[in-house]
């Protein structure tokens, strides 16, 4: 008898503020830990900000603070990895909540999946994109980036994970020095394409393919069952 595909709970969110969906993230997180909640994918974009991770240092932060209030950019510490990003309108943001250990992923074969997961996403709207190589994480289409990587990982738990630029305003990108590479910039999908793709036909379509990379099989639940599990707010 074949072995039936393991079971990933997932959510479009809508538009979440980047604390929000942290809080939740370490909610599903600590429930995973404990073995008490299922693996979930949440999809979902965020208002304008910075994050800036564990390796990131003041300096990346570009704007004045008069800068980002005129723009309308929060900025906020993150513990993930990875140095200083933007998320922001028109960018789809997905967190996989997940216990590697009970996919039997190792950490090195968990990025490089979540890499392919999006470069066949890509490829399904006619870019060819691949791995960065050494020293630069997420996805790249001739030098530029398109999707931005980072994790955290407790004990076997697994969280952040990555943004996908589809119509995302790249000026946005000039408040910072993106993932500490001053001299490589962020595309979008619509720069590339000249296609204009919302994020919640993006979140559909990226799902699919999380789902096939990953081998499992995906269960969409409404932001209020995570809302009942955990307590978090969440906003659909």
């Amino acid at each position: 008898m074949s072995r039936s595909q393991p079971r990933v709970r997932a959510c479009w969110l809508g538009s979440v503020p980047y604390r929000e969906a942290w809080d939740l993230q370490a909610e599903l997180a600590r429930e995973l830990r404990e073995g008490q909640g299922p693996d979930t994918l949440l999809l979902l974009e965020h208002p304008h900000v910075f994050t800036m991770g564990k390796a990131a240092a003041p300096e990346h932060l570009l704007w004045d603070e008069a800068e980002r209030r005129r723009r309308g950019v929060e900025v906020v510490w993150s513990d993930r990895g990875g140095e200083a990003t933007y998320h922001g309108p028109g960018q789809l943001v997905g967190y996989p909540v997940m216990d590697l250990a009970r996919l039997e992923l190792t950490i090195p074969r968990y990025l490089e999946l979540l890499e392919h997961s999006l470069i066949d996403y890509l490829g399904e709207l006619g870019i060819v994109s691949g791995p960065g190589g050494p020293g630069f994480t997420g996805v790249w289409r001739q030098g530029e980036k398109l999707a931005a990587i980072g994790i955290k990982l407790n004990r076997s738990v697994v969280s952040h994970g990555f943004a996908l630029n589809l119509t995302t305003n790249l000026s946005y990108f000039d408040g910072i020095v993106p993932c500490g590479h001053a001299d490589r910039r962020p595309t979008s999908v619509q720069v590339v394409t000249g296609a204009r793709v919302d994020t919640r036909t993006a979140a559909d379509g990226y799902a699919r393919n999380f789902a096939a990379t990953f081998g499992v099989e995906l269960d969409w639940v409404a932001p209020s069952s995570l809302a009942g599990a955990g307590g978090a707010p969440v906003r659909g």
